[in-house]
């Protein structure tokens, strides 16, 4: 016989047991997690010899547990809306369960036992009911589970605001002490130091990208050391500079019908921009209409050429190791209140920044996916 204990045990198993691996709150629970760890590593970024590596490390790792969270939050308001839904509509279905539960509960044994046809219609009553009792319990179990599931989803949403302050708070100060550290930093080689004036007037006197590219040499006091940095074994292997999806190919059209000769790759607002792997760079700062641009040279005849950056870091000059931090994307950050009320459209509406990546061998553009890989959403 069903007994209501037996409802409310089910219930509290279910309160009690973690969600199934994948499910919206497992992705949210394990975002806010992301985050505190992130906030973890900045503390610990205090005491870091290499700073730079550290406060990096630890930026990245906040972007990722923000979009994490982002993704987690539009998961389970997702769920939720399917999980109303889905009880609203069996509303009836609901009720008559429970009315059956609390009728056999209330029931005295006596009358359970007595049956107009006499024993034999009593014996085919209670086979007839032990049939349905797995049934019923299983249907009860099921509306537990779904109960449980829609309460745990509404306090996460709950929380979240206060997890997402900490979070957007612990990027922001992680950004800008990074932004300090590399000021500070004076321990990199240099291949050359560049000419205020000669740049200024090399950036002046171009009109296209190629040309300024093709005049790098000329921004130099002195002679630019050689190099012998290879990189030709890690090609198409080489990790986007950003977090981010592509948006746009090589030779791709945009709205407006223009092609380029690079990739196009969407970003959220002040995403961290780091170098791909080890470089030099040989140009930092606004030009032509690319907005800021970092050139980077990771072996001779070989250039990586990243614009639409609002930030740049480090000096032309200095050869940077992969990952290293060159600059971050424009963008205002989204408020807390935003990042709720659109974690449902999952429309990634949210990566309304643009940074254009060109590769050229030589002096001519190639496609940057012969040398990056695309594949991988940021």
């Amino acid at each position: 016989m069903i007994r209501r204990t037996a409802l409310l045990l089910s219930l509290i198993l279910w309160s009690t047991m973690a969600p199934a691996e994948g499910d919206p709150a497992e992705a949210a629970q394990a975002a806010a997690r992301m985050l505190e760890e992130a906030s973890v590593a900045l503390a610990e970024a205090e005491s870091a010899r290499d700073r730079v590596r550290a406060l990096t490390g630890t930026v990245q790792a906040y972007e990722a547990g923000l979009a994490a969270m982002r993704d987690g939050l539009r998961r389970a308001s997702v769920r939720e809306g399917q999980l109303a839904a889905e009880l609203n509509a069996r509303e009836g279905e609901v009720a008559q369960l429970l009315g059956v539960l609390q009728t056999i509960e209330t029931a005295p044994p006596p009358v359970l036992m007595l049956h107009p046809s006499g024993p034999l219609g009593a014996a085919r009553s209670a086979m007839t009911l032990a049939e349905m009792t797995p049934e019923l319990q299983a249907r009860a179990n099921a509306l537990a589970r779904d109960l449980t599931e829609v309460r745990t989803l509404r306090t996460l949403q709950q929380n979240a605001a206060r997890t997402l302050q900490e979070g957007l708070t612990g990027i922001q100060q992680a950004r800008a002490e990074l932004s300090q550290a590399i000021a500070d930093r004076t321990d990199l080689p240099r291949r050359f130091t560049e000419d205020p004036v000669r740049t200024a007037i090399l950036v002046s006197s171009t009109e296209t990208l190629e040309g300024f590219a093709s005049g790098l040499s000329e921004i130099a006091e002195g002679e630019i050391a050689a190099s012998s940095a290879d990189i030709s074994a890690l090609k198409g292997q080489l990790p986007l500079p950003v977090q981010g999806v592509l948006l746009r190919r090589a030779g791709q059209a945009d709205a407006a019908g223009i092609t380029r000769e690079g990739i196009i790759v969407a970003t959220r607002p002040r995403a961290l921009v780091a170098t791909p792997t080890a470089a030099t760079i040989r140009y930092r700062g606004p030009l032509l209409d690319l907005g800021n641009v970092v050139i980077l040279e990771p072996q001779p005849d070989l250039l990586i050429v990243l614009s639409g950056l609002q930030e740049v870091y480090g000096a032309a000059g200095e050869v940077v190791p992969a990952g290293t931090p060159v600059g971050l994307m424009g963008g205002a950050t989204q408020e807390i209140g935003a990042i709720l009320s659109t974690s449902g459209d999952g429309s990634g509406t949210e990566r309304s920044e643009t940074l254009y990546i060109e590769v050229r061998e030589g002096d001519s553009p190639v496609d940057p996916e012969t040398w990056f890989q695309t594949d991988k959403d940021g």
